[in-house]
């Protein structure tokens, strides 16, 4: 990759983290504020941004009823694309990835991921790709954030990148919900 892909992805993905921590201060309710000036530490605004995400996510994943994990639209240019419940395992795995400690070795992350068929044990695998990914986004520092890993990213880069691919999916389960006839739980009541 070309160093000005790199330059642009890397302002892309600032960008976004810009708009996605704008919507997570946006969406909760607002603590006393840190006098203008005050260092606010990586960890907080990135785990801010994931409880966000992760509370838009997994109500979405279980507002899908049982027998409906297997929906994958038919009408029109849908070939192989994901049915919900994949969508959602397609994410727990992408989590595990993601959010994986680099000090440690990288598991069989797809082997676990793909055992899993009912919605309970997807919805749990979920809820579990999601303490992994707190845990990892909380031990972001100042002085680790932004230091190379093994995988040629940085611990800001991959939470970064994480959160971002998260949204990707979690506009695909919307649509999917509605065309069941389901309201997702984050545009319930506003009109």
């Amino acid at each position: 990759m070309s160093q000005i892909n790199r330059v642009a992805r890397s302002a892309g993905v600032c960008t976004l983290l810009f708009a996605l921590s704008t919507l997570a201060v946006a969406q909760t309710p607002a603590p006393a504020k840190p006098a203008v000036g005050t260092a606010v530490a990586p960890a907080q605004i990135y785990d801010k941004l994931l409880t966000t995400v992760e509370k838009e996510f997994v109500s979405a994943a279980d507002a899908m009823p049982d027998d409906k994990f297997d929906f994958a639209p038919t009408q029109g240019e849908f070939k192989g694309v994901r049915t919900f419940g994949e969508q959602i395992k397609h994410v727990t795995e992408a989590n595990l990835y993601y959010f994986h400690d680099p000090a440690t070795p990288l598991p069989d992350i797809r082997a676990s991921v793909d055992k899993l068929k009912t919605k309970a044990e997807i919805m749990q695998a979920l809820k579990d790709s999601f303490e992994q990914a707190h845990a990892f986004v909380n031990a972001i520092t100042p002085d680790n954030a932004f230091i190379t890993l093994p995988n040629g990213g940085t611990r800001a880069g991959m939470a970064a990148g994480g959160t971002a691919h998260m949204l990707d999916h979690y506009g695909q389960m919307v649509e999917y919900l509605r065309m069941n006839g389901i309201v997702p739980p984050a545009s319930r009541g506003s009109n």
